[in-house]
């Protein structure tokens, strides 16, 4: 299956929220898309349903193709602690991510193409991996001849503040994760516990 590059809105609406950022279409149209998108007596979904959109949805925010996810799941499971937060965890410190959370890039697609042309570096070298997993202290920066860029300008410039878990050097136009973020502080909607009961299937 390759990664979907079909309107973002159709996709948003199927999840019920616009999980891909600020989207005015999904705004005027917050329903399912379709012809009986707007009937509000839609049938009640299967448990395995839900678990399903759960992990799509997921897929979705975070730009990660099922090959990808369910390695990551594997990965979460050897690992110690809560197999849910652990997987939300791993989706956070990809390369990709960070770039997005530090205000690099305007979406994680955008933050992907930075990554994978070479605008990025991890600790002074460059890292065209947007999977690449960044570790607490690693230091996520813009190649220099990159920093003019228009993408990355306007991004930087329209920028809230960064999450708590990082620390942002507009001077260097360089960031640094600090730690791995709780679940509590990750803000996206997704229940996890749904993909870890349907990937335990």
């Amino acid at each position: 299956m390759a990664r979907y590059t079909g309107p973002k809105t159709k996709i948003a609406r199927k999840f019920g929220e616009s999980i891909f950022g600020d989207d005015k279409s999904f705004e005027k149209r917050n329903y399912p898309p379709g012809q009986h998108g707007n009937n509000r007596r839609r049938g009640k979904k299967s448990e395995y349903a839900v678990q399903l959109m759960e992990k799509q949805k997921a897929k979705y925010t975070y730009g990660i193709l099922e090959k990808q996810f369910r390695n990551m799941f594997k990965k979460a499971t050897r690992s110690q602690g809560i197999t849910g937060e652990i997987l939300l965890q791993l989706c956070e410190s990809r390369l990709d991510n960070v770039a997005y959370r530090l205000g690099i890039a305007p979406s994680r697609s955008a933050a992907r193409q930075l990554v994978s042309h070479k605008h990025i570096t991890v600790n002074g070298e460059l890292v065209n991996i947007p999977s690449y997993q960044v570790k607490p202290n690693d230091v996520v920066g813009i190649r220099e001849k990159s920093k003019s860029l228009n993408v990355i300008q306007e991004s930087l410039s329209n920028s809230k503040s960064v999450h708590e878990w990082m620390t942002w050097n507009s001077e260097k136009m360089q960031g640094t994760l600090v730690n791995i973020p709780e679940r509590s502080q990750i803000p996206e909607k997704i229940n996890e516990q749904f993909i870890v009961e349907l990937y335990s299937k």
